[in-house]
């Protein structure tokens, strides 16, 4: 029954609309409030699934579909199915990172699974087939591919070329998870949950948003869903507090202009090469005049083109306008080397446009001051929600398969979150008891020996 339950839930967003009933209730009794300050954080999700390598991938996709078909239609593999894919299949794939013979296994496998394939499609017609065949056929796509004599080959990059991340199956039994690493540690299959909380200076910090997309989806894409389902919830905040991931320029300028919201978070750096090693001249040396749609070097050049803006393939990327010099305007001139290492063309200046580019400059500056620094230091709090989440309450690992009920899990668990942080409140009119002093505390009163009340006291 609990099964038929989570099914339900996860079908028509009836999650989120959980969370939409609760936080009703919570903004009713003046427990949250729009406009306050709101921070977002993310944090990575195991799916709920074995680390499988290539060939274990596809070995175990003919397995589950095996298994698949012999409970839906065992008629189907009547003359198929013999004593080795008994050997091969009649149990859950276990060849570890350096299986004995692999070319014969990647072969033979292939050749199974385009067997399996073809029976079932031509047996099978009118028949619709389950998700395990289904992930099946995806899984040998992206895996296999035919040579021009039509022989099956096993993909690899220099040949048949792999598929990113962003579509590559890597489970047959939850094919939305995805592979995904952030920095150098991080590596994980799964998902990406984030968290967004209240963080006023009085009263609990509810938890207003939860969203769980794929592992390789970037964290700034995720920003418009989390202003818009707030807006119908009708928490907005005024300052919404982000780590870099969030901080699109883009989605800035979107946030302010369609929900009045300041996101503030540092912004991405130049990507320049003169920025990055912090030598030459960068795209802030450049004086660039907008009204007369031309940019002057620091040598005084003026350019003799401006071309754009070009929309970008990404949608955290901001239109890029690029204005040109020539080369008679940079071969002859003296500092050219810190302008540009090419010696056969001149250099190209790229900007965002106008409203983009006084925004950036804006929050750059803002960034620098003391007052934006004690405002963002409040960020940081976030973290421990996303500890409390992925160890106190098991959020780290899915309960469940595929990426809705795995979102079902985390709303739920956000809801219960809540309901934990309310019921700690004291009764109204009454002041929280104050935390019991530690053990070397009350050495140090006994002795006498004065100590900091709070962390936030100054010592000399």
């Amino acid at each position: 029954m609990l099964a038929d339950f989570r099914e339900r839930l996860i079908h028509g967003d009836r999650a989120d609309r959980l969370l939409d009933l609760a936080l009703a209730r919570l903004k009713d009794a003046g427990l949250v409030r729009e406009r306050t300050t709101q921070r977002t954080d993310s944090t990575h999700v195991l799916a709920a699934v074995r680390d499988l390598t290539r060939l274990e991938l596809v070995t175990e996709a003919v397995r589950a579909a095996l298994e698949e078909v012999a409970q839906a239609a065992p008629h189907l593999l009547d003359g198929l199915v013999n004593e080795e894919w008994g050997r091969r299949y009649g149990r859950p794939v276990r060849l570890g990172k350096n299986p004995t013979r692999p070319k014969t296994r990647i072969n033979t496998t292939g050749e199974d699974a385009v067997r399996l394939l073809e029976c079932l499609y031509r047996h099978g017609a009118g028949r619709a087939f389950g998700p395990r065949v289904q992930a099946l056929r995806q899984i040998m796509v992206q895996n296999y591919y035919r040579d021009a004599a039509g022989r099956l080959r096993w993909r690899a990059e220099e040949d048949g070329g792999l598929p990113p991340s962003s579509v590559a199956v890597v489970s047959p039994y939850d094919t939305s998870a995805r592979y995904a690493r952030r920095g150098q540690t991080t590596r994980w299959k799964g998902f990406v949950a984030h968290l967004t909380e209240t963080c006023a200076t009085e009263g609990p910090n509810v938890i207003t948003d939860v969203a769980t997309t794929a592992a390789t989806t970037n964290d700034a894409q995720v920003l418009p869903g989390i202003h818009i389902r707030l807006r119908r919830r009708g928490l907005l905040p005024a300052e919404h507090l982000v780590d870099g991931g969030y901080t699109s320029l883009v989605h800035l300028e979107q946030a302010a202009r369609e929900h009045q919201v300041t996101v503030s978070g540092p912004l991405p750096g130049n990507p320049t090469r003169q920025h990055r090693r912090n030598e030459g001249f960068g795209r802030d040396d450049f004086h660039i005049d907008f009204d007369r749609r031309q940019v002057t070097c620091p040598q005084g050049q003026v350019s003799r083109g401006w071309h754009g803006p070009y929309p970008t393939s990404s949608p955290t990327t901001a239109p890029l306008i690029v204005a040109r010099f020539t080369k008679s305007q940079c071969q002859p001139c003296s500092v050219r080397a810190r302008c540009t290492t090419s010696r056969e063309s001149a250099r190209n200046v790229g900007f965002p446009p106008r409203e983009l580019r006084d925004l950036q400059l804006r929050a750059r500056a803002e960034q620098q001051t003391p007052g934006w620094k004690i405002r963002y230091a409040v960020r940081s709090g976030v973290e421990g929600t996303v500890n409390e989440f992925a160890h106190g309450h098991g959020m780290r690992r899915c309960r469940y398969r595929e990426q809705d009920k795995a979102h079902l899990q985390h709303v739920l668990t956000a809801i219960a979150v809540n309901i934990e942080r309310l019921s700690g409140l004291p009764p109204t009119g009454e002041s929280s008891p104050p935390r019991p002093p530690t053990a070397f505390q009350n050495f140090l009163d006994q002795h006498g020996i004065p100590r900091l009340r709070s962390w936030r006291a100054v010592s000399d």
